[in-house]
């Protein structure tokens, strides 16, 4: 089957101002990366805060230019989308953002946000056709009628993810990007959240990029995970090799953060964690980005940039001593 999604040699960088005499620098936000989405697949982006993760998703929507690289949906250049192929593109692709509450016109009742999208795609449907498509969203995710008349701020965080989900899938686009959809949320209406989605994927052709901190939530919904650091890609695997064996010593100090209840094990644990904070991706390191807070560096680290290598079973690593650590 042939990719939807694929990424290729892809950099994006802002220009922000630094010191006390603002002088303008350009900070890289992502460099040299690489994927590829097809139907059904779900790929989570996982990594510390300022890695790179929302940028790489507003990237993929259209949301900022990339200074390099090629994003390409269904063997086209997003870049060459004009006219009419630009507005089909904005209905295959949508997006559930990090904030629920946030994201939703609090001038707008929750029925109207919802159909919002069919007034702009679908032209050849008429108010009592939209009205009744936003409902049935509603109803498919467990929504009643009467949230149509209500606004976002009568409703709570759970609800107001799933008014934004229901306003994203209403287009019954090809992929959704979901950037820290459940972050915001506590455990149980994560969990809800998390159910719903992989409930979607199942009943639509739908592929997901899902974008998060919690490494958890990533391994109950994700087929494939990449690990970003500094804007760099570490690690790509397929979620179950990845989780029983990661290569890459920041996803092993990765998943050392996560906590586990068992106070014999867990201090030990915590010992694995990188030390320190990422270095400014105003002046990363040379070499590998990571060696700086890296258990394994040697010399070489210092100098040269690691390769992305092919390590069997569809995985990939940046690193040079992953044969032997």
């Amino acid at each position: 089957m042939s990719a939807l999604l694929q990424v290729h040699a892809l950099q994006v960088q802002y220009r922000v101002r630094r010191g006390a005499a603002g002088r303008r620098v350009r900070l890289q936000a992502l460099q040299g990366v690489e994927l590829a989405l097809r139907a059904r697949d779900a790929l989570g982006v996982v990594g510390e805060s300022g890695c790179g993760k929302s940028t790489l998703a507003r990237a993929i929507m259209g949301l900022i230019a990339p200074a390099a690289g090629r994003i390409v949906w269904e063997g086209q250049d997003i870049a060459s989308f004009a006219g009419g192929a630009r507005q089909r593109l904005h209905r295959e692709l949508q997006m559930i953002f990090q904030n629920p509450s946030g994201s939703l016109d609090p001038r707008m009742c929750v029925g109207e946000i919802i159909a919002e999208p069919l007034l702009v795609h679908r032209t050849d449907l008429n108010a009592r056709a939209r009205t009744h498509m936003a409902r049935a969203a509603l109803a498919q995710l467990g929504l009643g009628e009467n949230f149509a008349r209500r606004y976002p701020h009568e409703l709570s965080g759970g609800q107001c993810q799933r008014v934004a989900i229901a306003r994203a899938m209403i287009l019954q686009p090809k992929l959704l990007v979901c950037d820290e959809a459940v972050s915001a949320l506590d455990m149980s209406m994560q969990a809800q959240i998390i159910a719903l989605l992989r409930a979607l994927r199942q009943a639509h052709p739908l592929a997901l990029l899902f974008i998060s901190h919690n490494l958890a939530v990533v391994r109950e919904l994700c087929d494939q995970v990449v690990v970003l650091y500094l804007g760099r890609m570490m690690e790509l695997a397929p979620a179950a090799l990845l989780y029983a064996h990661p290569l890459h010593p920041y996803t092993r100090a990765l998943f050392a953060a996560i906590p586990i209840a068992d106070p014999q094990l867990q201090p030990k644990r915590l010992q694995n964690i990188a030390p320190g904070e990422p270095p400014s991706a105003l002046a990363p390191p040379s070499g590998c980005v990571f060696h700086t807070r890296c258990p394994y560096a040697i010399e070489r680290c210092t100098r040269e940039v690691p390769p992305w290598e092919a390590a069997g079973e569809g995985r990939h690593v940046a690193c040079h001593r992953w044969r032997e650590i």
